[in-house]
């Protein structure tokens, strides 16, 4: 009796062992799967090290509720060296009370402005001294976006934040574009989503989702809590660097090749950063989804590159008078694939869209300048020779 007791005990603990086995075996597989999310997590979230420079550097910042002073605007010119539009800018900076404005400039890494290369000492050694290598359609390009946001967030009074080219110009005096962005509490981005969008790399999942996935102008207008997170992202931007690339341009010394090299993924990183990293901070509610800066685009085609948009250049012929108060009297923007008009208001008041327009050649600005919208116009400025 005994041996067939000890027998029957057998089989249980048996089959208590291939329990718990079993169950070891689903808990090591379950920690393995968590640890290769977690490594998969950290491809996207480490920063990665521009070739050019360090990663943003995190300095301490005066909170925004701690700011009691006269709020200022952020000027950020993102330009290829120098500013072929000073002119134009000394006058409508003159015209400012220099408690309500600073200017940030990023330029070619090693230029600086002095007399010697600006006819305005607005812009005297105001360029960023960790300036980057930048190229058009390339991640470098919202890395300098970045670094001018960053230097601009050191000052606690800077509360509202201009992107703008070297072929920017104003279209109101400064009086009026000040009260127009500082009265209001939103941020202006031009944003909306292209459901003919191919720019979207399925790789950039998870962290960048389709559902989130922006477009729009680079030229965005922000205010400071919104100018802080593209600044402290470390999630989003490794992304855009690894994934978002620029299609090679079309060499006709490839001949063919050009046919494979134009089937390549395209994206382009300055249309879709700010865009896309606010919508996945689910801060879209606290945009006018609309730039502030006007572009006129003309259409071409070529046997490469099928059907591409450029931005038209004013020439001084093109900036009469009619041809600004059509720009001017612009009130609402219709993005086609959202059926969607945006109509431009300014706490609920219905509003000009536009502040500032691009491209401006030095002709049409000269026009621009003649007629006294910024400023005083002083010729005698004009009659010297450019540094």
């Amino acid at each position: 009796m005994s041996k067939k007791a000890q027998t029957s005990v057998k089989p249980g603990l048996s089959m208590r062992h291939v329990l718990c086995l079993g169950w070891k075996i689903v808990i090591l597989v379950s920690l393995a799967l968590c640890v290769l999310a977690f490594i998969r997590i950290q491809q996207y979230s480490e920063p990665m090290i521009s070739p050019y420079s360090t990663a943003l550097p995190r300095r301490s910042r005066v909170l925004a509720d701690q700011f009691t002073g006269n709020p200022k605007i952020a000027f950020l010119f993102l330009v290829r060296r120098n500013m072929p539009l000073d002119f134009l800018w000394e006058s409508f900076f003159e015209n400012a009370d220099k408690e309500n404005f600073s200017i940030y400039i990023h330029s070619e890494p090693g230029f600086v402005y002095d007399e010697t290369t600006t006819r305005s000492s607005f812009f005297y050694n105001q360029q960023l001294k960790n300036s980057v290598k930048v190229a058009w359609g390339e991640a470098n390009m919202i890395e300098a976006e970045r670094l001018l946001f960053e230097e601009a967030l050191q000052d606690p009074a800077n509360r509202r934040f201009v992107l703008l080219s070297d072929s920017c110009v104003p279209l109101y005096n400064f009086s009026y574009i000040y009260n127009y962005l500082v009265g209001s509490p939103r941020s202006f981005v031009d944003s909306f989503t292209d459901k003919k969008d191919e720019r979207y790399n399925p790789k950039m999942s998870p962290v960048i989702s389709k559902r989130n996935w922006r477009k729009g102008s680079q030229w965005v207008a922000l205010i400071r809590r919104h100018a802080e997170v593209v600044v402290d992202d470390e999630t989003v931007f490794p992304v855009f660097r690894k994934f978002c690339k620029r299609r090679p341009p079309v060499d006709p010394a490839r001949g063919k090749k050009n046919l494979k090299l134009q089937k390549q993924h395209n994206c382009i990183p300055d249309e879709h950063y700010v865009q896309t990293l606010l919508a996945l901070n689910d801060l879209e509610s606290e945009l006018e989804r609309r730039t502030v800066t006007y572009t006129s685009w003309n259409q071409s085609a070529t046997k490469m590159e099928h059907e591409a948009w450029h931005p038209f250049t004013f020439s001084y012929a093109d900036s009469g008078p009619q041809q600004i108060k059509n720009i001017k009297d612009i009130n609402h923007v219709y993005y086609e694939t959202e059926f969607r008009t945006e109509w431009c208001s300014n706490n609920s008041t219905l509003v000009t869209c536009f502040l500032f327009a691009r491209k401006f050649s030095r002709g049409a600005a000269m026009r621009l300048l003649s007629r006294g919208i910024v400023g005083n116009f002083d010729v005698s400025a004009l009659l010297e020779p450019p540094p």
